[in-house]
């Protein structure tokens, strides 16, 4: 089977925030969707290695912010490519902490919810969390940003843990790797020389000066 098949299936963009044991924490996922309106539930997918899972079935709660396609690289760089148990992912991320605990992002986001999980069923590499949303925005506001603009857009990157992350092939092309939230860019359209002097990383807004050639 062609192994970017599943490529073709819609996604959004999200920031899953939760409460942590020493700061609120949240992370970048792509599968939040609908299962049923009566009674509401959503579901969310996370990897069994994230701290975000731990601390869903800890607390039980988590917020949804849905991004839009003005929600800055650098907030999901931030949120998608480290992790709550090496500091406080959220230090250079604008957001607000519900009374619950868990953190909302405010980074252009459209808008947000509160979910109490009710259901949670183990894959092998994930668990899926089914939950009611309880609590949430009153308006949506900007457009959605989905997985297709993140990748083809922004040009990001799925993290290897991400559901969604397939192994890309070498290129025949010069690559140039993030030190901050390691995005590889490619030789294969534009020389990275030739990049002008103020351009800056895609994902976390980092300057090109931190860029790296991979050897």
């Amino acid at each position: 089977m062609y192994d970017k098949i599943l490529t073709s299936l819609s996604y959004g963009m999200f920031a899953v925030g939760v409460r942590g044991d020493q700061t609120p924490n949240a992370c970048i996922v792509n599968t939040v969707i609908q299962i049923s309106s009566l009674p509401m539930t959503i579901a969310v997918s996370i990897n069994h290695s994230n701290y975000t899972n731990e601390c869903i079935k800890k607390y039980g709660e988590f917020t949804v912010s849905v991004l839009s396609e003005n929600t800055s690289g650098a907030a999901i760089g931030a949120l998608g490519y480290t992790s709550g148990r090496d500091g406080n992912k959220l230090s250079n991320v604008r957001y607000k902490v519900l009374r619950e605990g868990a953190p909302v992002i405010q980074e252009d986001i459209c808008c947000w919810f509160l979910c109490r999980v009710v259901n949670t069923v183990e894959t092998v590499t994930h668990t899926i969390f089914i939950a009611e949303p309880v609590a949430g925005s009153e308006s949506v506001k900007g457009k959605p940003m989905t997985y297709d603009f993140y990748r083809n857009v922004i040009k990001g990157k799925s993290p290897k843990f991400a559901p969604t992350y397939i192994e890309e092939k070498e290129e025949e092309s010069e690559k140039y790797v993030c030190t901050i939230c390691k995005y590889e860019y490619s030789d294969s359209l534009v020389p990275f020389e030739e990049l002008p002097d103020d351009w800056v990383c895609p994902i976390c807004g980092a300057p090109k000066s931190v860029f790296r050639k991979e050897q």
